[in-house]
């Protein structure tokens, strides 16, 4: 029986979802993304069958056939930080995603992106999400998706994605959560910020790349100064001249900005602005300082090996924020593995019992 099945991968960014379907036994034969900078890392560190292309401009006739096809069209359009208009530029990838799928007809697809998509809506009120189970169903795909914590599965970060999996033969089990806040139930305790990031070296050490003393302004400096662990802009002094902070504190809300990470507990969601203190839980959680590319990285799962190859550090923050977690996406992918191989084997079943 065939144990290796072949990927297309689209939105491909740094491969962060790529390192986990090759960890699983995965053969990725192609992908793309137009980001430049994160096709050179992708070459670098997954595989050099990448394409630096728009894929609204690619001839779907010459992407190869592949068993599963995986990505995530990019996911502003959906942030909860955003508009939700999903019929914008960004928006349309997500039906250009559809069309592949319907041209190469894989045997699964795998579609990941943010908590928004829930709440999403099209130009004439409807639910992009219930549209696109529509659409993949009437394709001939059964549908399983979920709401899935990546702390659940062993990553040190609670970070939310809504993840679809279609498959042209039985239905996607997801993986039971293997993890959990404190331990019960037979789960393993959460992974905590200081088991991911706690044995790293000092900043600006020469022997780990991407690890050097994030930039900060002076009243940025004391800000973060007041932050304790666990805690956000409500521990900032009100002598601190900052309108931005001052509404925090009068309307709540947003208790991630300006947040100090807790050393026992995971990270918040790893953002494409983990560079600024006040967008999202980015403060060391022993050090006076934002945390570094490097720790992001960890964070996100992504082995030490990795090396980022960008010429620009926004495009650094922008390749590690948007990946998938390696760590998730490589137990998805076992699971998804063991579905394809479980069908193939009840398809050749059939087929016998059919002949006897």
């Amino acid at each position: 029986m065939r144990e290796q099945f072949s990927v297309v991968s689209l939105f491909s960014g740094g491969g962060g979802l790529d390192l986990g379907f090759k960890a699983a036994g995965f053969d990725i034969k192609w992908a793309i993304d137009i980001n430049a900078n994160a096709v050179a890392s992708y070459r670098r560190n997954v595989s050099p069958d990448i394409i630096c292309g728009d894929i609204s401009h690619i001839n779907i006739s010459t992407i190869p056939h592949a068993d599963v096809v995986i990505g995530g069209p990019p996911c502003q359009s959906f942030s909860l930080a955003g508009k939700r208009n999903c019929d914008d530029e960004r928006g349309q990838l997500v039906w250009r995603y559809f069309d592949i799928i319907k041209a190469l007809k894989p045997k699964a697809f795998l579609f990941e992106n943010v908590v928004g998509l829930l709440s999403a809506k099209r130009a004439d009120g409807g639910k992009i999400l219930d549209g696109l189970l529509n659409m993949f169903a009437e394709i001939g795909y059964h549908l399983s998706w979920k709401l899935v914590n990546a702390a659940d599965y062993g990553v040190p970060q609670l970070r939310k994605r809504v993840i679809i999996v279609g498959t042209n033969h039985g239905c996607f089990t997801f993986p039971e959560p293997q993890y959990n806040a404190d331990g019960s139930n037979g789960k393993r305790r959460y992974i905590s910020v200081s088991d991911a990031i706690g044995d790293l070296p000092p900043v600006g050490t020469a022997c780990i790349t991407d690890h050097e003393m994030p930039c900060m302004s002076q009243l940025d400096k004391y800000i973060v100064s007041h932050v304790k662990p666990g805690g956000n802009y409500m521990d900032i002094p009100d002598e601190v001249p900052s309108v931005r902070i001052r509404r925090l504190k009068q309307e709540g809300g947003h208790t991630t900005c300006y947040g100090r990470m807790h050393p026992d507990k995971p990270s918040y969601t790893i953002n494409t602005f983990f560079n600024r203190p006040n967008v999202g839980c980015n403060i060391h959680y022993a050090e006076d300082r934002l945390i570094t590319v490097r720790e992001a990285m960890r964070l996100q799962t992504f082995p030490d090996d990795y090396t980022l190859v960008s010429t620009s550090k926004k495009d650094k923050n922008l390749i590690v924020g948007n990946a998938v977690p390696p760590r998730l996406a490589y137990e998805l992918a076992k699971q998804l593995k063991a579905n394809l191989i479980e069908n193939i084997e009840n398809h050749v079943d059939k087929q016998h019992r059919q002949r006897d």
